[in-house]
């Protein structure tokens, strides 16, 4: 799970990654991060590092086209783009795929490079002045602090920005809004999406035994209710994964508070501005607690909530006939269930509800925002790639993936499942990212996950966990 990933290097570890970065870059490595103006289109290898500021050259090259289409035509030729990022094994696999005929027609060879500490290694990376050209960060809150320092490239003058706002909803590009050295940037551009607002479901059982999908919270209060009263605790929940226990239950209170406080909330929620004790947090875990404390609601009862894997927690579901019906997680939960179980016909998914109507449709998600660090014309024609559908296209029709862009078509996606959440996504009123991502680790991996999984446990009340919780932002 990306929630645990990157949190756990020991110290050791990060010293001697430290020193090894220290040696490279006293190893005559040329790459700075003074921003260094780039003349479009000539590409060049020298890596002409950056600072918040595109090129003022930039309107020069519109003139000949976008970099993208001057890559296309083979303007970039024989030129290597660097890229740095927590893809290995399979999804390098699929990642490496997805740029291949990209890469075939422009002549430009983007250099992968995977790796498990990612998290760990970037901040070395950067400072040491050895900066990949292009990095994807999985969580935005670790882009966000290096964005502070200036060394991120602002790509409001590298990308045409109408075109994006056509190719994203507009939350997306909310998201990629950081602070700068000098003021706000434009720090990335998301490239890979996962959906966080479904609510999985047996699809055969539960439509022979004749419920429907509730379109509202009541709604689906009332149905938990009346399959409760048909013999069957309605949810089955858990949160326990070794030393990340309880992050699972963070998903659920971030759903909530996108139904009950407005976005901006959400935001002031996830800097550390809205208190955890605050009315707002307090109210998103009593509505929560409604389903989570109510024993005849969730299989095994509240107490198996914390003893139960998150991964282990859907397999009711798929007995015959179910033990139980729901399951709150996000479309990597798939890789969890019976191989034999076949989506669109065993199993599939709602729409968490919405509890208060005038905020919408909010959907929660986590995905990778890609931020580039050096400025040269080969570069800029990679990540404008990446604002495109067709940069993830293979990796859709493979499954797993969502694109966040408008020009993904839904005919990619080989489920009725998958079309349906990119169709989620596209539509949404507001998305919002994972706020436990987004907080410092001693709050969002740390005292929120502690703190969710006493109050479930019953060893601590919810005034005192939410106290517990926020003495994370006050340390």
């Amino acid at each position: 799970m990306k929630k645990a990933t990157g949190r756990k290097l020991s110290l050791a570890m990060v010293l001697c990654l430290s020193f090894t970065m220290m040696l490279s870059g006293c190893g005559g490595n040329n790459n700075t991060n003074n921003a260094a103006k780039t003349d479009p289109p000539a590409a060049t290898e020298a890596p002409a590092a950056s600072n918040s500021q595109a090129s003022p050259e930039a309107s020069e090259a519109a003139a000949a086209g976008s970099p993208l289409d001057l890559a296309m035509k083979g303007e970039y030729k024989g030129t290597k783009v660097t890229m740095f990022g927590p893809f290995v094994d399979a999804d390098q696999v699929k990642f490496e795929s997805s740029i291949k005929e990209f890469e075939a027609k422009t002549g430009i060879d983007i250099q992968y490079e995977g790796s498990k500490e990612f998290e760990a290694t970037i901040n070395i990376r950067v400072d040491g002045g050895n900066a990949p050209d292009i990095a994807d960060f999985p969580q935005p809150g670790l882009l966000a602090s290096i964005a502070k320092t200036g060394k991120v490239v602002d790509l409001t003058g590298v990308l045409d920005q109408e075109k994006l706002k056509a190719n994203y909803n507009k939350s997306w590009l909310d998201m990629s809004t950081m602070d700068g050295k000098d003021g706000k940037i434009m720090a990335g551009i998301w490239n890979r999406s996962n959906v966080k607002s479904l609510v999985w479901y047996p699809k055969k059982q539960f439509d022979d035994a004749g419920y429907t999908v509730p379109e509202t919270w009541d709604d689906m209060m009332a149905l938990t209710e009346q399959i409760a009263k048909d013999g069957d605790p309605a949810w089955t929940i858990g949160i326990e994964s070794g030393a990340a226990t309880g992050w699972a239950a963070t998903d659920w209170i971030e759903n909530i508070m996108l139904r009950t406080t407005t976005p901006e909330n959400y935001d002031k929620w996830v800097k550390g501005e809205l208190p955890f004790t605050s009315p707002e947090v307090k109210n998103a875990v009593e509505v929560m607690s409604k389903i989570w404390l109510n024993k005849d609601y969730v299989y095994g009862g509240t107490k198996s909530i914390v003893t139960t894997a998150f991964g282990d927690a859907p397999k009711p579901m798929f007995e015959n006939p179910p033990k139980a019906w729901f399951n709150l997680m996000g479309n990597f939960i798939t890789s969890f269930f019976p191989e034999t179980a076949k989506v669109d016909q065993d199993y599939d998914w709602f729409y968490l509800p919405p509890i208060d109507p005038q905020y919408g449709k909010p959907v929660l998600v986590a995905g990778d925002i890609y931020a580039m660090f050096n400025d040269r014309p080969e570069v800029r024609a990679v990540m404008e790639f990446f604002t495109t559908g067709e940069s993830i296209k293979t990796w859709v029709q493979s499954g797993g993936v969502i694109a966040p862009m408008n020009d993904a078509s839904l005919d990619w996606y080989t489920s009725e499942s998958d079309r349906r959440m990119a169709k989620l996504v596209q539509d949404a009123s507001t998305l919002r990212f994972d706020g436990s991502d987004l907080m410092p680790g001693k709050v969002g991996a740390g005292t929120f996950w502690k703190g969710m999984t006493d109050y479930v446990s019953g060893t601590a009340t919810l005034d005192k966990a939410l106290e517990q919780i926020q003495s994370g932002w006050n340390n």
